[in-house]
C-alpha cells in the first residue's frame, strides 16, 4: 500500500523558497495507520506461525492498538504488557485492544525498565507460554526493514522528515532513501539517547549506519505525550491552514520542528521537505 503525497501551501514556507509536502501516511489502513503497518507488516508473518504475538506499551500507546488489531485483522493471539498499574475502567486505547481480543497484563515501572532483560522475558513465557516476542513501540530489524520501503516511496524530495519514538521508522527511512537525501527525525521523548537507539537498529539490520540523517531533540514539548499551549495553539492553526489535524504526541511536534527550523534559515532556499505524517 503506497500512501498518497500533498503538498501544503504555507507562506511560512513559500516566503523562505521552499516547498513543503506532507506524506498522508495516516490514510493507509484506517486500523493500522502509518508506521504502525510499516512496522507491523514484516512482523505478521512469524506472528502467525507462533500463533501469539506479545509486545509492550504505555497505557495510551497506539502500538498496542496497532498489535492488537493486527492480530484480529491476521488470525493469532495478542498479548499487550502494560506499563504501570490497572486503572478501570479501561481508557480508550486499552477498551479498544481488548475488544480486538488482545490479553491485557500489567507491569511495574520498576520492572518494566527491565522487561527486555532475559529473565523478564523468560517469567513472561513461564506465565504465558510460547510467543513472538516484539519490542515497545514495534522498532525491530523487520520493522526497519518495513519503514525502509517509505523511504524508496519519496524520491525527488531534499529533506524527508518523522517523529521519533523508537527510533524504527527513522533508521528504516533512511536506509531506503536515495542517494542525496537525508532525513530528519524529530525526537518526542526527553533525553539524547535518539541517535545510539536509530544506529542500534540499523547495525542491527544492515550491519552498520545506513543513509543520510540527524535527529532533533528540541522539540519535544517536555516529553513524551506532554503538551504545552503554544503546541496546542499550533495545531489548531496547522488544522485551519491545511484540513489536517495533527496529533499532540507525534505530528505535531514534528510539525512545529519542521516550521521553527524555516524560520531559522536551517533549510537553504528551493528545498523540498516532505514531513511524513505517522497516523
Amino acid at each position: 500500500m503506497i500512501s498518497p503525497v500533498v503538498e501544503a501551501a504555507d507562506d511560512r514556507f513559500a516566503g523562505r523558497g521552499l516547498r513543503l509536502f506532507l506524506k498522508r501516511d495516516d490514510l493507509i489502513h484506517p486500523e493500522l495507520p502509518g508506521n504502525k503497518w510499516r512496522k507491523l507488516r514484516h512482523n505478521i508473518g512469524p506472528a502467525r506461525e507462533r500463533g501469539t504475538l506479545l509486545t509492550f506499551g504505555g497505557a495510551y500507546s497506539n502500538h498496542i492498538r496497532a498489535a492488537a488489531a493486527a492480530g484480529r485483522i491476521f488470525g493469532f493471539a495478542s498479548i499487550g504488557v502494560i506499563r504501570g498499574e490497572e486503572r478501570l475502567p479501561l481508557n480508550d486505547s486499552l477498551a479498544y485492544a481488548e475488544r480486538m481480543g488482545m490479553r491485557l497484563t500489567y507491569m511495574d515501572r520498576t520492572a518494566y525498565r527491565r522487561k527486555h532483560e532475559p529473565d523478564a522475558v523468560a517469567a513472561l513465557r513461564e506465565q504465558w507460554g510460547d510467543f513472538y516476542l516484539l519490542p515497545e513501540g514495534g522498532s525491530n530489524a523487520p520493522a526497519v526493514r518495513g519503514c525502509a520501503e517509505l523511504g524508496a516511496e519519496v524520491p525527488g524530495y531534499d529533506v524527508v522528515c518523522c517523529p521519533c519514538g523508537t527510533g524504527g521508522t527513522l533508521a528504516g527511512l533512511a536506509a531506503g532513501l536515495s542517494p542525496g537525501q537525508r532525513a530528519l527525525g524529530f525526537s518526542v521523548l526527553k533525553g539524547d539517547f535518539m541517535d545510539a537507539e536509530v544506529e542500534r537498529l540499523q547495525r542491527e539490520t544492515y550491519g552498520g549506519r545506513r543513509g543520510t540523517w540527524r535527529t532533533e531533540g528540541g522539540f519535544h514539548f517536555g516529553g513524551y505525550a506532554r503538551t504545552t499551549r503554544e503546541l496546542d495553539a499550533f495545531i489548531d492553526d496547522f488544522a485551519g491552514r491545511h484540513g489536517i489535524v495533527l496529533d499532540r504526541v507525534y505530528t505535531a511536534k514534528m510539525m512545529f520542528g519542521i516550521c521553527a527550523l524555516a524560520e531559522r534559515g536551517a533549510f537553504p532556499e528551493g528545498t523540498r521537505i516532505l514531513a511524513v505524517i505517522t497516523g
